[in-house]
């Protein structure tokens, strides 16, 4: 059996077809996607009867009196199983992360911890993780390539430009690894013994030193140019940051690449030996270099210096769909940019059967084996109980948004994932979704997910700062948004001031440019851990930066909120704005711009009893819109 991808819209389409151009590897796993998707009822009532199987007998579902004894039906888990959130897990998980070996959440001993993107009172959530999780990603994510093989013919014959990055892992008190999704794939054994289909040799991806990871990267792919066929990132942002690096660092580069001789800035062992099994003197690849990268024009930069590029590889939704005009410019704005999968440090969700559509409109398939599926309406009855407002998987309804909510194999049970996600269609019997937005977060530049909450937080923090260094001057109002116009991306707070005046209606508080700049940091000492890495170690977000707005911009904000039809009585200032109309009214108003002048203090949490230190940041710190 095999396919034509030049006519298919469908994957039936493609196992329909019968030009010889899909390997029977692929149709077997084309075939799987089919069989999986015709009824998906009855694979997650399969899915959900062997977790309770596994799980009904530790600790969490035995309080919630299930009986493991019992054949327990779809019924009875909703109606005794409650819907929670990490914090009602979080004892629990804690407990396991400490040392207790007893079964908690699982009967499966937990292996590891994953340690999600997503905070909980500003620290990253510790994910469970038992043996066998790896398999099911696997078995989810070896699902994507005759997908996209089907589209892109002989994709998997070329090598892919991919930056990919480790962080340093941390033990919990009880001495399980906990480290994000990513790193826990790359350090895999599965992974190091697989054949690497990456112009960047192993040990380059392995490098935790962000710098020299990034410039090993860059330097493999430009000296195999003519090899890339796609060039990705996890995340849009990612992939930005390394055009920047480029931007930054060409000339250093280039001159690697004529002396064959790997610069003196790179220093792990690992990466030198790797490298030189790579590198060698080539003057005309330098000029080359010099010649494309010294121009003013970065339009088309992906395509000029890897000509070959079928496509661009990212998560361009959600947060990271604020990037898609960046990396269209940089691609020269006919490569298609596919994102193919939604995962999570919970579970694997689903794939992308449509990878080569317009990146505003990608959708996931859910993949029904991954794990049990429930559905939170978003226009449910407020005042309902979780547990009752809830639908399974089949019974979705297009054009619908719903929260999801996980069981999985690891003994999440009924957990709210926080992602927010719109029915879009079927694929069969399988529904396909478009992520919307994480529930409340109202700020993200990359992996940072700051809700209006903690943003609030850390405005009355810095407003408090404010006060005590002038005589009562303090924000009257505010609203943000993350700025993308320059990599990294950074935040950017609009301030409306209110300030204290005599008797004759003038001034009495000064506000100095250093006060303000103070405000941006203690601002970013109150943010998560996360977004400090990002700024920190990472070197993903730029200083934070706050633009003071003239008196009366956020009556005129308000103004341009009734006048669309908003009640008055109703109207609430956004936390968050992203109409661009709105976005340029404030910038029009802005009086003075002030950024964070220093990094705000993160300590990574120490490995094996020995203290750790920040890497540098992989590109300038400093960034303005």
């Amino acid at each position: 059996m095999s396919a034509t991808p030049a006519d298919v819209s469908t994957i039936g389409a493609a196992l329909r077809s019968a030009a010889p151009t899909v390997n029977d590897a692929d149709v077997e796993k084309l075939r799987l996607i089919e069989e999986l998707t015709s009824d998906v009822d009855a694979v997650q009532e399969r899915v959900l009867s062997e977790i309770l199987g596994r799980n009904a007998a530790a600790e969490y579902l035995s309080k919630c009196s299930l009986d493991a004894g019992d054949d327990i039906s779809r019924a009875t888990f909703r109606a005794k199983v409650p819907v929670v959130s990490y914090d009602d897990l979080k004892p629990y998980i804690q407990r396991i992360a400490d040392g207790d070996r007893s079964p908690i959440l699982s009967t499966r001993p937990i292996t590891e911890f994953l340690t999600s993107s997503g905070t909980s009172g500003g620290e990253r959530k510790l994910i469970p993780v038992v043996e066998d999780d790896s398999g099911r990603r696997h078995a989810m994510h070896s699902l994507i390539a005759p997908v996209l093989n089907l589209f892109v013919p002989g994709v998997d014959k070329g090598k892919g430009l991919y930056f990919l990055f480790v962080k340093a892992e941390t033990k919990t008190r009880g001495g399980l690894t906990a480290w994000p999704a990513l790193t826990s794939i790359l350090k895999s054994e599965r992974f190091k013994s697989q054949p690497n289909p990456y112009t960047s040799p192993t040990a380059v991806i392995l490098c935790e030193d962000a710098f020299q990871s990034m410039y090993a990267q860059m330097l493999c792919g430009l000296c195999q140019r003519h090899d890339v066929l796609r060039v990705g990132a996890m995340f849009a942002a990612t992939l930005l940051r390394a055009i920047r690096f480029l931007q930054l660092n060409w000339e250093q580069l280039a001159a690697d690449i004529e002396a064959g001789e790997l610069s003196r800035h790179v220093t792990d062992p690992s990466v030198r030996e790797a490298v030189a099994g790579i590198l060698r003197p080539d003057a005309e690849l330098a000029e080359f270099i010099r010649a494309e990268c010294s121009k003013v024009d970065w339009a088309g930069i992906i395509t000029r210096i890897w000509p070959n590029t079928k496509y661009v590889d990212a998560v361009v939704t959600g947060a990271m769909a604020q990037y898609i005009p960046t990396l269209q410019h940089y691609s020269g704005g006919g490569l298609p940019i596919v994102s193919t999968s939604y995962v999570s440090s919970e579970a694997s969700f689903g794939i992308n059967l449509r990878p080569m559509c317009d990146p505003s409109d990608v959708s996931y398939t859910i993949m029904p084996n991954t794990a049990y599926f429930e559905f939170l309406p978003m226009d449910a009855d407020a005042d309902a109980d979780d547990s009752t407002n809830l639908v399974d998987l089949a019974r979705v309804e297009a054009g619908r948004e719903y929260e999801l909510v996980v069981t999985t194999f690891a003994g999440l049970s009924r957990y709210r994932v926080g992602d927010v996600l719109r029915v879009t269609g079927f694929h069969n019997a399988a529904p396909q979704l478009r992520f919307v937005r994480r529930q409340g977060v109202v700020l993200s530049v990359e992996s940072d997910k700051t809700d209006e909450a903690e943003l609030q937080r850390a405005v009355d923090r810095a407003s408090a700062l404010l006060r005590s260094r002038t005589r009562g001057a303090c924000v009257a109002e505010f609203t943000s948004r993350a700025c993308t116009d320059r990599v990294p991306g950074h935040y950017v707070v609009y301030w409306e001031l209110l300030l204290t005046t005599d008797a004759g209606g003038d001034a009495v508080a000064v506000v100095d440019g250093e006060t303000l700049g103070r405000c941006c940091l203690e601002m970013e000492e109150a943010l998560s851990s996360v977004y400090r890495q990002g700024r920190v170690a990472d070197g993903s977000i730029g200083p934070l930066e706050i633009r003071v707005v003239r008196a009366g911009t956020f009556e005129e904000l308000m103004d341009v909120a009734v006048s669309r039809g908003m009640s008055i009585g109703q109207y609430k200032v956004p936390r968050c704005v992203t109409r661009s109309d709105v976005v340029e009214l404030l910038d029009s108003r802005v009086v003075s711009c002030h950024f964070s002048p220093a990094l705000p203090h993160w300590t990574p949490t120490p490995r094996s009893g020995t203290p750790a230190s920040p890497r540098a940041p992989v590109t300038e710190a400093k960034s303005t819109c």
